[in-house]
C-alpha cells in the first residue's frame, strides 16, 4: 500500500457509504470531479479497480470491499497517532525514562514524583535503578532520558549537573562501643558491613579509608541499604551509609547515627545528553531534579 493518501482513502469510504461520487462530494465539500481524481488516483496507486457502477449506484469492488474493511483500523491507528502526538507537544504530556540509584530512588524520589504526578497526570514516568556506570551507558544508548547518579561522571556527550550534597553516617546498633570521633582508624577491627562493590557509593568509601592509609575488610559486602540497616539493627555490624537512608530511622530501631570525621559527602548529579531534545515532559524532571536541597543530617542516636 505504497504512498496510500489518506484523504483519497476516506474519499474512498465517504463513496462506499454513500453510495455515490456525487453525495460524497457533497458530505466532503468537494467537486464530483475532484472526488473522481481521487479514486482514480488511489486505484492507480493499488494497481486494482475499487468501485463499480451498478446502475446509478457506486458500489466496492471485490478489492474496495478489501480496502474498506481495513479502513476503519487505518484511521482509528493515524487518529491515535495524532492524538499521542498531540499529548507529548502538551506540557507534561508524555513520557520520561529516569535512572538513578537504589537509594535515591527509595528515599529522595517518592515525594518529588508525587507532586510531578499530580501537576502532570497525563506524564508517563518510568525508573530504572542500577549503579552509575550501568545508569550513565543506558542514557548515552538513548535507553534512558536523564540520569540521577552519583559522581564522578564522564563524557563529553554527557551535560552534568550537580544538583545536591549528600552526607554519609555511620550506623551501628544500640550498645556497640565506639569513640565519640568516628575515623577510619577507629573501625579497624569492628564489624563493618559496606555497599557491594563496583559503584560509585562504595568507591567513595574506599577512598575515604585509603586518604587515611587504613585497610579494612568489610565481614559482608550488599547492595541493598535497606537489607544493610537491617543486619545492623540485629547487631550484626556498623555500616556507612549515605544521610539520605538513615534520616528518617524509625522510632525504636536500635540504632545510632554518628558523623564520620573527616567528614565524607558524595555528590549527586543530573546526566543527560547534550543532543537530547527537552520535551515538555523531560524539562519539568529536569527542574525537578534542580530543586533537590540536601538532606538535613539525621540525629545522633534513634531509640
Amino acid at each position: 500500500m505504497k504512498q496510500l493518501n489518506l484523504d483519497y482513502l476516506r474519499s474512498f469510504v465517504t463513496v462506499a457509504e454513500r453510495g455515490s461520487f456525487s453525495a460524497a462530494a457533497e458530505r466532503l465539500g468537494l467537486t464530483q470531479p475532484a472526488v473522481s481524481l481521487q479514486i482514480r488516483a488511489l486505484e492507480r496507486h493499488l494497481g486494482t479497480t475499487l468501485v463499480e457502477r451498478v446502475g446509478r449506484v457506486a458500489r466496492p469492488s471485490a478489492a474496495g470491499a478489501e480496502l474498506l474493511a481495513h479502513a476503519a483500523q487505518i484511521e482509528a491507528a493515524v487518529a491515535a497517532a495524532s492524538a499521542a502526538v498531540g499529548r507529548r507537544a502538551l506540557g507534561g504530556a508524555g513520557r520520561v525514562r529516569i535512572g538513578t540509584g537504589a537509594t535515591a530512588c527509595i528515599f529522595l524520589l517518592p515525594p518529588l514524583l508525587k507532586k510531578l504526578r499530580q501537576a502532570f497526570p497525563q506524564l508517563e514516568i518510568t525508573v530504572t535503578t542500577g549503579n552509575t556506570a550501568d545508569i550513565v551507558k543506558a542514557i548515552d544508548e538513548n535507553r534512558l532520558d536523564v540520569g540521577l547518579v552519583t559522581l564522578p561522571v564522564a563524557g563529553r556527550s554527557f551535560e552534568i549537573t550537580p544538583v545536591m550534597d549528600d552526607e554519609f553516617l555511620l550506623i551501628a546498633p544500640q550498645g556497640m562501643k565506639l569513640p565519640g570521633r568516628i575515623t577510619a582508624a577507629s573501625l579497624v577491627g569492628k564489624p563493618l558491613l559496606l555497599f557491594e562493590p563496583g559503584g560509585n557509593t562504595r568507591r567513595i568509601a574506599d577512598a575515604w579509608f585509603a586518604r587515611s592509609r587504613v585497610q579494612v575488610e568489610p565481614i559482608m559486602s550488599l547492595g541493598s541499604v535497606e537489607a544493610i540497616k537491617e543486619l545492623v539493627s540485629v547487631g550484626l555490624g556498623c555500616a556507612i551509609l549515605p544521610g539520605m537512608a538513615v534520616r528518617h530511622l524509625r522510632a525504636g530501631s536500635g540504632l545510632t547515627v554518628h558523623p564520620l570525621v573527616p567528614r565524607l559527602h558524595r555528590q549527586l548529579a543530573t546526566v543527560i545528553r547534550r543532543d537530547k531534545r527537552l520535551e515538555p515532559g523531560l524539562a519539568h524532571i529536569l527542574n525537578a531534579f534542580k530543586g533537590l536541597k540536601q538532606p538535613q543530617p539525621a540525629a545522633r542516636s534513634t531509640r
